[in-house]
């Protein structure tokens, strides 16, 4: 299993170019079952993620492949699905397969999708996508682990979620594409990545309105086309540079990278006494002092990201003076803070509350990462740690990090992988 070396207390400086976007990927790639016609997808990053979903169509009977001269350019080909079944295998390491049953059932007619590995229904917004394919006419029930969903075709609704859910907005988004009528997707999730989603669908023929707020309106259309389409950067790995300048200080420009996806990031650095430029395709982040500690609420987006916290506390870690951090989305998020704690961190977590005092210096340990963020906290902060760092798991980093350790090194980190 792959280690991360780290030997931390070295300045960043240099240029970063930011991949595209995981978040933005996954669903794009899932909306080529939507169409017999050739879709392209440019600046797909290479991710776990992506090469499971990947897999995934292939496995339903979708030419799916990557292009030798250019390794960001994905072909695919969804004309002769000949198994519209998602198995447990394939799924059990990636919730996000959650998302080929909006458009296998709007195309289709019917959809066979084991639940994401270890997801009980409720614990994670799963029931919201099976209760809004309902409302729009699906007959849906769950046996022996599958979700198992037939129609004729799915009809028009209206559809209020419970809550505000990034994948369940994009499979009712992909679904409704399709359907008989017009669609109306109430509470519906705002991110960037969901824009470029429903910008892709368009320019496949959809009618879509009110992309990015929180009411979209979907007419449902007979067909939909081939695309060329790019992906949005990756505002979370663009997020996670900003705070590793942040802590370890230096000067660095992140490369297609949008500021304006990152507006609450952004705000919270500046509190901090980071400086940060920006133009339409690029970031310039600049620290040369220890940052001040910030507090902060994740929530949904355009608020605070989840996906951020993280980063951001390890940046706290390691400021000047003490910080009360609330995460509001995920009920573990916070199981980074024992690992960062054996790095000399002084954290105290009560319930959803984590508060840091923070210290001059960390001292560099063996730590093991325990998901996706919090891998990439804990790499910042052996990034500023004295000593060698040993992050361990790091198979969690590339779900969702396209080569990490190599763009770190290319900007003056001392940092390797190691069997």
């Amino acid at each position: 299993m792959d280690k991360l070396l780290i030997r931390g207390g070295r300045q960043l400086n240099g240029d970063v170019t930011i991949s595209g976007a995981k978040n933005a990927a996954l669903p794009e790639l899932c909306a080529a079952l939507l169409t017999a016609d050739p879709v392209t997808l440019t600046n797909v990053p290479r991710l776990q993620d992506v090469s499971t979903t990947l897999k995934l169509l292939r496995n339903m009977g979708v030419s799916a492949e990557r292009s030798e001269s250019a390794p960001d350019t994905v072909a695919l080909n969804a004309a002769a699905v000949t198994s519209p079944e998602a198995p447990y295998d394939l799924v059990k390491t990636m919730r996000a397969s959650i998302l080929v049953l909006g458009p296998l059932l709007a195309r289709f007619g019917e959809a066979t999708v084991s639940l994401p590995g270890g997801c009980a229904i409720g614990s994670r917004p799963v029931d919201q996508h099976i209760k809004g394919l309902q409302a729009m006419g699906a007959d849906i029930v769950v046996e022996h682990g599958y979700i198992i969903a037939k129609t004729t075709r799915l009809k028009g609704a209206r559809i209020t979620t419970d809550m505000v859910t990034v994948t369940g907005t994009e499979n009712l988004l992909m679904a409704a594409t399709l359907a008989d009528g017009e669609t109306v997707l109430e509470n519906a999730a705002q991110e960037p990545e969901i824009r470029d989603l429903a910008e892709m669908l368009i320019a496949m023929g959809a009618k879509i309105e009110g992309h990015g707020g929180s009411r979209i309106r979907i007419q449902g259309v007979e067909r939909l086309g081939g695309v060329q389409h790019r992906i949005v950067p990756d505002r979370i790995e663009t997020g996670t540079f900003l705070c590793a300048v942040a802590a370890t200080g230096g000067d660095v420009v992140l490369r297609r990278a949008r500021a304006d996806h990152l507006d609450a990031v952004i705000d919270k650095l500046r509190e901090a006494g980071v400086t940060i430029e920006s133009g339409d395709d690029w970031i310039r982040v600049k620290n040369t002092k220890r940052p001040r500690a910030v507090g902060f609420r994740t929530s949904e987006y355009p608020a605070f990201p989840t996906d951020m916290q993280a980063q951001f506390m390890a940046l706290n870690c390691i400021a000047e003076g003490s910080a009360k951090v609330t995460e509001t989305i995920f009920e573990n998020r916070f199981m980074h803070v024992n690992e960062l704690v054996r790095l000399g961190a002084k954290i105290e977590v009560d319930g959803h509350t984590a508060v840091m005092n923070g210290v001059e210096r960390l001292s560099g340990a063996t730590v093991m990462a325990t998901d996706l963020r919090a891998s990439a906290s804990l790499v910042i902060a052996g990034l500023v740690a004295d000593g060698e760092t040993v992050v361990d798991r790091i198979y969690h980093l590339d779900r969702g990090y396209d080569q990490m350790e190599a763009k770190l090194r290319g900007i003056g980190a001392d940092i390797e992988r190691v069997k």
